[in-house]
């Protein structure tokens, strides 16, 4: 019964807090042309809603790319469609073509807010409560208190209620995939991975654990027997889910063509006012090999906030933010690694010194 009542007061405590992010103000709130990701959420359901799919992802007079183009898997729009059904039955002003362009009241954002509330429910604070209940060692409240740090970790909840995304979707799913990975579920847990792929791109950065374990696993029953048939399995999983995600964009080669061409924009220049193309320039940074000092942090942080940047760069800073940190985190990476490989030569050598 006690238990019962922490994981009640830990859920309340999550969702009061997000609910209370979602009073707050938003970026780009009665900023044209393109205010912020407010509209760009409510833009992705106005097009979802009244273009057939194959013109989702393609340039045209309804569908201007410019204007909050889709640039997300289809999962993604596919969700878009379906909050926009909602939408359309509560007020169809909310949705209608071209004339909902910057449409802002405090209804439809109450709605907006809603929408993401009704999917951290329905997606990621199960998942969450599960994995710290089921897989975390400790007492009960210590399981309560690792399950209430990761639901009011802030940054999510800032960017999710504070920003209009759907971050604990693909978050939600992912760790789903981990739970059925755990579980020894792994059909379900490759299911749950490839959905979350097909929903957001990023994922693909947590995508290498999931190989090398399942390989792993195969390979340890046995390519020539039992582990043959389950990797069979795995793939089929994993091609069918896909199949069923992307099928109403197979029939023409340059519909998949166009949708990979808006999720991975090299082409579209590095500066495009989109997070994701930050990430794009580190396949260039990658080779940089030495760690920047603390005296640079310091330095971009007070560049950033004191300078404008050039005209034609305007995201010059946050890229060499996200450069710094990526570096940092590819050091630690290789740092970690190269203890756990030495960690048994290691023990080898204390065990003879004994």
């Amino acid at each position: 019964m006690e238990n019962w009542s922490l994981i009640s007061l830990c859920v309340l405590l999550g969702l009061t807090s997000r609910w209370a992010v979602s009073f707050h103000s938003y970026s780009g709130a009665g900023k044209p042309p393109i205010f912020g990701d407010y509209e760009a959420q409510r833009h992705w359901q106005e097009v979802t809603y009244n273009l057939p799919v194959h013109e989702w992802y393609f340039n045209n007079t309804n569908n201007d790319l410019n204007y909050w183009g889709l640039d997300y898997p289809p999962l993604t729009a596919y969700h878009s469609l379906v909050c926009a059904y909602v939408a359309k039955l509560l007020n169809p002003e909310w949705v209608e073509l071209h004339a909902s362009r910057g449409y802002e009241s405090h209804s439809h954002k109450l709605f907006m807010r809603a929408t993401v509330l009704f999917t951290d429910i329905l997606i990621y604070i199960p998942a969450v409560l599960l994995y710290c209940f089921y897989f975390c060692d400790g007492s009960s409240k210590q399981k309560v208190a690792t399950a209430l740090c990761i639901l009011l970790y802030p940054g999510l909840i800032l960017i999710d209620y504070g920003h209009f995304q759907y971050n604990s979707v693909s978050l939600g799913l992912a760790l789903w995939g981990t739970l059925g990975l755990g579980l020894g579920w792994d059909l379900f847990g490759c299911l749950a991975f490839t959905l979350t792929l097909n929903y957001k791109q990023m994922e693909l950065y947590h995508s290498l654990p999931f190989f090398c374990y399942l390989l792993g696993k195969c390979i340890k029953q046995g390519l020539t027997g039992r582990g043959f048939f389950h990797l069979v399995k795995i793939s089929m999983t994993v091609l069918v889910t896909f199949a069923l995600c992307w099928m109403p964009f197979l029939s023409d080669p340059k519909q998949p063509l166009q949708v990979l061409h808006r999720l991975f924009p090299v082409g579209r220049g590095l500066f495009e006012d989109k997070v994701a193309n930050t990430w794009c320039s580190l396949n260039v940074l990658i080779k940089i090999k030495t760690l920047l000092s603390r005296e640079t942090q310091l330095f971009l942080s007070f560049t950033s906030v004191w300078l404008k940047p050039p005209a034609k760069l305007p995201d010059l800073f946050p890229v060499l933010v996200s450069v710094l940190s990526f570096l940092h985190f590819l050091g630690f990476i290789i740092y970690f690694n190269q203890v756990q490989l030495m960690e048994p030569q290691r023990k080898k050598s204390l065990k003879k010194t004994n």
